[in-house]
């Protein structure tokens, strides 16, 4: 085996790579501490790895150097050809000579060809992981040795937050969890690590999207070593993104799934109510109102999946955006059957022009509520209007669209109406 291979083996076969992290929500930057004594300097990591790495991003900071060139290695494998490996056959072992690592074409001792599989061989020393896969290889001339950082940016690390509301009678609490995810063969033994929260551009890797490594990551729990397990602290604003420091080093294994406490927000506001979003039309139209929630936090919530669970059991999902510290956020979990309504629009008048051209038309729009709930609930209405221009009951007109609002408290197991007035205005 060249001298090139068993750097690449003993690379692949590594147990971790010790980094430091900067975690985005679509991809990582990885900063690796890297030294030589000669004027080279060879970084390898697997092909699969490298398909993640974004075209342009690799860099050497810290150590000068005139040239660098990537090669793709043959894999661990190659290394043995023309070398005796041995083949099971059911419970008896025995020498073949491999040929061809491509194929898996070997010899026998009566000089007989044939293909098998990698199961079915056996070798003296261990191999590493996915020990057919190949390998690509920097190479970095230096003027002299020394010590840097190698930087990239990666698709194959990830994270993103999600959350529970946690609701009764008595209250509400907001708390959240962060998913780190590696979807790389390689494990990063990860010294300081910092997670970032917002829209960030960076260049496209399709081959690295079509590969999809984050969805295919296996949950893995939090190592329970002597270590206390990292904790996540907000570090504040960076140019309208937020930063988030680990407090210890961890390991993130390959392929994996690392989940950690993050936010634990105070709700500054808390509401339920049942709801309909609309558009004006002059029909009459009845169903169900929808369940709602309104939320405010003290801190800013990146954005991510919620999960609402009221008395202890599940009632909804939904995505909450990024939101800024003390944001509103509205979101609806299904409809409410417990409350209907019926929507009737009343035609009041028209006006017209000398031409007979009806220039201003008057509707009366009524919301009839009834409600089964043994305790009283509140609605809000919210319906859009267009026109040229737009006056809803008595407040400045608008143009080309008006937002018509109602808020009524529906008595517990009764009912209710509430009206407003629409003029659209022609001219």
């Amino acid at each position: 085996m060249t001298k090139r291979a068993l750097l690449a083996a003993a690379l692949l076969a590594s147990t971790a790579h010790a980094t430091d992290l900067r975690i985005y929500p679509s991809f990582t930057e990885v900063r690796q501490p890297v030294t030589t004594t000669g004027t080279t300097l060879d970084v390898t990591l697997p092909q699969a790895a490298w398909e993640n790495v974004l075209a342009g991003s690799l860099d050497l900071e810290g150590l000068p150097f005139t040239s660098a060139a990537q090669t793709l290695q043959s894999n661990w494998l190659a290394g043995l050809e023309g070398q005796t490996v041995y083949l099971r056959r059911g419970d008896a072992t025995e020498p073949v000579t491999l040929v061809r690592a491509r194929d898996l074409l070997v010899k026998d001792a009566q000089g007989r060809f044939f293909n098998v599989r990698f199961e079915e061989l056996s070798f003296t020393a261990p191999p590493p992981l996915n020990p057919q896969s190949p390998s690509q290889t920097l190479t970095y001339t230096l003027p002299k040795a020394g010590s840097g950082t190698l930087t990239y940016l990666t698709r194959a690390v990830t994270w993103s937050p999600r959350y529970t509301l946690r609701a009764s009678d008595a209250g509400a609490q907001l708390a959240a969890l962060a998913d780190l995810r590696n979807g790389t063969e390689l494990p990063y033994d990860v010294k300081n690590t910092e997670l970032y929260a917002g829209d960030v551009t960076v260049q496209a890797n399709p081959a690295a999207e079509a590969a999809g490594f984050a969805n295919d990551a296996v949950m893995r729990a939090v190592p329970s070593a002597a270590a206390p397990a990292p904790k996540i602290t907000t570090q504040g604003e960076l140019r309208g993104l937020t930063r988030y420091d680990l407090t210890t080093p961890f390991t993130l294994p390959a392929n994996s799934v690392i989940t950690l406490p993050f936010l634990t927000p105070k709700l500054t506001k808390f509401e339920r109510y049942v709801g309909l979003e609309t558009f004006f039309n002059t029909g009459t139209q009845d169903g169900t109102l929808n369940r709602f929630y309104r939320l405010e936090a003290d801190q800013r919530l990146p954005a991510g999946p919620l999960t609402v669970r009221e008395d202890g059991r599940l009632v909804g999902q939904t995505q909450l955006p990024d939101t800024r510290q003390g944001g509103t956020i509205d979101f609806t979990l299904g409809e409410d059957p417990d409350v209907e309504y019926t929507r009737t629009a009343q035609l009041v008048k028209q006006d017209k022009d000398a031409k007979g051209n009806v220039t201003r038309t008057t509707y009366k729009v009524t919301y009839a509520f009834e409600s089964s709930k043994a305790r009283a609930i509140r609605a809000e209405i919210t319906e859009r209007i267009g026109g040229r221009i737009i006056i809803i009951d008595s407040r400045t007109p608008v143009q080309n669209q008006g937002l018509a609002e109602l808020k009524v408290e529906i008595p517990a197991k009764g009912k209710i109406s509430r009206s407003f007035t629409v003029v659209i205005a022609n001219n």
